[in-house]
């Protein structure tokens, strides 16, 4: 890898403005940023496509579909870490929080017996230096299921683990308030009989009276013990944001209300929405849709959650709707705002000084294709 790279003749986007210009990569750092174009031979010309900052996703479970590429079957976890990392890096991601659930609300699912081995995979992975984007671990946990605290204590201090989120997926509220949007959801997922169904509603209202709230303030507490970066998930209500407030959290992963997301963005937290209901146009719970919150400038961070092209999709997309999202606002959604709130301050920007973690793209319709994706100034893809 040269010690030095210039890329020129880009649409560079800065988290301020967007110009054409050239920026000069040296020993893994953004060394310089200025308008123009280099004449120099041995600059890239990138023919005026844009240059992005590295995409940063706080919050996908991509993995898990290649640890179970269909039902009944698992996938070798070394495999499936590798093609999932090759997925991300396409999609222009170059830090990827991966979401490892604990407490599993499927009845018939293996998301508990996945975890250590998707644990260990990505850990070997990033130690060895097979993977091409920067990997960090989100902890879901799943605070209506009796093992999630003790699962959560053994896999508190591992050293990827920098973002912890707290959820409660029991019918008749957050997510599910409407439950029959739950019995569909889970019914359809999961091919639950009339008789499980009931048996399985039942189950997840008792849980979540007997641990949610026991185990979300542990967690919670533990995290600020060692400075974890911490998101509430799902919040409905004035008083789920205020709780969430309250809890000293950062970050408020897809409200499914009005009210509840201009609360948390009152009270400083960074409202996050997927990606995926931008692209498709709404919310697939029948919840607030993300680009009702843009228009109402109450919309921080897009994550793809479970499809990791929607990234790069979404945050075009939001430049060309109602609302007051130009490119620099909207490419910060993916890249600034959700780097801050995980508290990674050497990324997320084309700034110098910071990580060259850089993309390339065109735009072809709505369609970004990305072209080429440089994380550290190495060109990963």
């Amino acid at each position: 890898m040269p010690v030095e790279q210039i890329l020129t003749n880009a649409q560079v986007v800065t988290a301020q403005q967007s110009f054409i210009g050239t920026v000069l990569l040296r020993d893994g750092l953004i060394a310089a940023v200025e308008p123009g174009v280099s004449r120099l031979p041995q600059a890239q010309n990138l023919n005026g496509d844009y240059l992005l900052p590295g995409l940063v996703e706080l919050h996908t479970d991509n993995l898990e579909k290649h640890m179970t590429p269909r039902p009944g079957v698992d996938w070798p976890s070394a495999s499936a870490v590798l093609t999932h990392d090759a997925q991300i890096v396409a999609a222009g991601i170059t830090t990827v929080f991966d979401a490892l659930s604990i407490g599993d609300v499927n009845p018939k699912g293996k998301r508990m017996q996945q975890l250590p081995a998707m644990l260990e995979a990505i850990a070997e992975a990033s130690r060895s230096g097979h993977v091409r984007a920067d990997h960090r671990l989100h902890l879901r946990c799943e605070v209506c299921h009796p093992d999630t605290l003790s699962v959560f204590r053994d896999l508190l201090e591992h050293p990827l683990v920098q973002l912890v989120s707290v959820m409660d997926h029991s019918p008749g509220q957050r997510q599910f308030a409407k439950e029959e949007k739950y019995r569909e959801y889970y019914m359809g997922k999961y091919h639950l009989s009339e008789a499980e169904m009931l048996e399985f509603i039942a189950e997840q209202k008792a849980n979540s009276i007997e641990f949610s709230d026991r185990y979300r303030r542990s967690i919670v507490d533990e995290c600020h013990l060692r400075g974890l970066s911490l998101a509430s998930h799902d919040d409905a209500t004035l008083a789920h944001a205020q709780e969430s407030a309250g809890l000293g959290m950062s970050i408020a992963e897809f409200p499914t209300t009005y009210e509840a997301a201009q609360a948390s963005h009152q009270l400083g937290l960074k409202v996050l929405m997927g990606a995926p209901n931008i692209v498709r146009g709404g919310s697939h719970s029948g919840n607030i849709a993300a680009a009702e919150l843009a228009q109402l400038g109450l919309l921080d961070i897009l994550s793809s959650d479970y499809y990791p092209a929607s990234l790069l999709q979404a945050a075009l997309l939001l430049v060309e709707q109602d609302n007051d999202y130009d490119l620099p606002r909207a490419i910060a959604t993916v890249s600034l705002l959700p780097a801050q709130a995980a508290g990674l301050t050497d990324r997320g920007e084309i700034r110098v000084g910071l990580r060259a973690d850089l993309v390339h793209a065109q735009v072809h319709g709505a369609q970004p294709v990305i072209q080429q994706v440089w994380q550290q100034a190495k060109r990963v893809f």
